[in-house]
């Protein structure tokens, strides 16, 4: 199943038993609903209730972006996994503080190994970022000692810091200078990137939950108080380090995305239509990337690894087998 991306404006149009894309031009492009999965918009588009239908007919989720590129929301079909035992047991294992913990502390173990994986792959050519990777993995062993979900946040938000200090020795282009994470508004190309890729991983990661039992409103890491979905964050903690920076580092130190690819308002940067276009291209690249899976003993893609890692989540959920997060090897 594939990802579409729309950055045209126009119309979304149900046609007989299939959907049709209609630009400003009036030029119609038929979509090939059997083998899509998601969509994802970025451009302004117009949509009635027969095409809402259809989509919920085939399972297609419509993820929405706003003008800067950023994720607003997604319309999301009924869900047609739904399991009153799972959701039950998901429920429990918030309700349970130390269930809680436990999976919150899973996440961000995941999340900082991987980071260092990326640390690693590029210490040989910058020494300095032994030291930094040192400094992660003590503020990492302060997990064991948490005792509430802030206490995790900090220490995650602690370890985050020392790796975006990393980001000015990986990134080798001297037209970007990154100093600190800035992220309403981000406030140069740098943080825009990092946000439009946080972005796309959070929803690839939405649409991979919405094929299990799971419900994406019941996080554990996140607080659930304000917003709509909240376990596809917890789960991207994991992927980000290893899909969306990954893409960052390669697409600047290649020298694919410039500062043409970037518009300026006020305090904020963000990405244009070219610049979007190419990030995208190379972030299905990277979902359609296959990693060996010893346990399966086979090449599977990153999109499937992410859908395996709410498998292994959904396993834990009803007692059946431990949790451990993917950590690339």
């Amino acid at each position: 199943m594939e990802s579409l991306y729309i950055f045209s404006n126009g119309t979304l149009e149900r046609k007989n038993n299939t959907l049709a894309f209609v630009n400003q031009d009036g030029k119609r492009k038929y979509i090939p609903v059997e083998n899509v999965s998601e969509m994802h918009i970025f451009g302004e588009v117009n949509f009635n209730k027969r095409a809402l239908e259809f989509l919920t007919e085939k399972n297609i989720i419509l993820h929405m972006y706003n003008y800067f590129g950023y994720y607003i929301g997604s319309f999301y079909p009924r869900e047609h996994y739904n399991s009153a035992f799972v959701i039950i047991k998901q429920t429990e294992k918030y309700l349970k503080e130390s269930e809680r913990l436990k999976l919150a502390k899973k996440f961000i173990e995941g999340a900082y190994k991987n980071i260092l994986r990326n640390i690693s792959d590029y210490s040989r050519k910058e020494p300095k970022l032994i030291d930094i990777a040192s400094g992660i993995k003590s503020m990492a062993k302060e997990l064991n000692k948490a005792k509430s979900v802030d206490e995790i946040m900090g220490i995650e938000a602690n370890i985050r810091q020392a790796y975006y200090d990393c980001f000015s020795y990986i990134i080798s282009n001297k037209d970007f200078r990154f100093e600190k994470r800035t992220k309403r508004p981000p406030a140069d190309p740098i943080n825009a990137l990092i946000s439009f890729g946080n972005s796309l991983v959070y929803t690839t990661t939405l649409s991979q939950i919405y094929e299990t039992h799971l419900d994406p409103r019941i996080g554990y890491l996140h607080t659930n108080n304000h917003r709509r979905f909240t376990l596809n964050l917890d789960i991207s903690e994991i992927f980000k380090p290893i899909i969306a920076d990954r893409i960052i580092f390669s697409l600047l130190n290649k020298g694919q995305i410039r500062k043409k690819h970037f518009l300026r308002e006020m305090n904020r940067a963000f990405l244009n239509e070219e610049g979007k276009k190419i990030f995208v291209e190379e972030f299905n690249k990277r979902l359609e990337s296959t990693v060996y899976r010893p346990q399966m003993k086979r090449n599977v893609s990153y999109r499937t690894l992410i859908r395996l890692e709410v498998y292994k989540l959904e396993k834990h959920i009803i007692d059946d087998k431990e949790y451990k997060p993917y950590v690339r090897s």
